[in-house]
C-alpha cells in the first residue's frame, strides 16, 4: 500500500473507524434496525462511548454509505452467499460484510483489495473462527461479479 492512498495515521485512523462503525451496525440491528436509522444508532452510541474526533468523519461516512444502499448492498450479498441466508449469519458477520460491500461497491478511494482485507481483519477480531475464511469468500464473489458488471 503506498504513501500515496494514506498516511500511516489515516489507516490506523480508518482501521479503527471500521470497528466503530461494527459497533453501530451491530448496536443498530439488537435494537431492531428497521425502526430507526443508522444515524439514530451512531447518536446513541457516540453518546455512551467516546469516539476520537479524527475517526468520526470515516465513520459517518461508512454508516451513511450503508445506510443509503442497504437494499442493494444486501442484495449483493444475497447473489454471493452459497447456501446461506441472510438470517442465518451472526450479525457480526452481517456487519462486516454489509461494511466490506459498501467500500468495494460505493467507495472508490479504498482499492479493493483493501476493503477486503480490512473486513476479513475485522472478521478476525470480532467474529467467530470461521468469520475470516467466509467473509473473504463472500466478498470475493462481491468483487468478482461487480468486475463481471463493469466489464458487461
Amino acid at each position: 500500500m503506498s504513501e500515496s492512498f494514506a498516511t500511516r495515521r489515516e489507516r490506523i485512523d480508518r482501521v479503527r473507524a471500521r470497528a466503530w462503525a461494527l459497533q453501530v451496525l451491530y448496536r443498530w440491528e439488537a435494537g431492531g434496525g428497521g425502526g430507526s436509522n443508522l444515524r439514530d444508532a451512531l447518536v446513541e452510541t457516540t453518546g455512551t462511548r467516546r469516539i476520537a474526533p479524527r475517526r468520526l468523519p470515516y465513520v459517518r461516512l461508512l454508516l451513511t454509505t450503508v445506510d443509503e444502499h442497504l437494499e442493494d448492498i444486501d442484495a449483493r450479498l444475497r447473489r454471493s452467499l452459497d447456501n446461506w441466508r441472510m438470517e442465518r449469519l451472526s450479525a457480526i458477520d452481517r456487519g462486516v460484510l454489509r461494511l466490506g460491500v459498501a467500500e468495494l461497491v460505493y467507495l472508490e478511494e479504498i482499492p479493493p483489495k483493501v476493503a477486503i482485507q480490512e473486513a476479513v481483519r475485522l472478521a478476525e477480531q470480532y467474529g467467530g473462527p470461521e468469520s475470516p475464511r467466509f467473509v473473504n469468500g463472500v466478498l470475493d464473489a462481491v468483487y468478482r461479479s461487480l468486475l463481471a458488471e463493469l466489464e458487461s
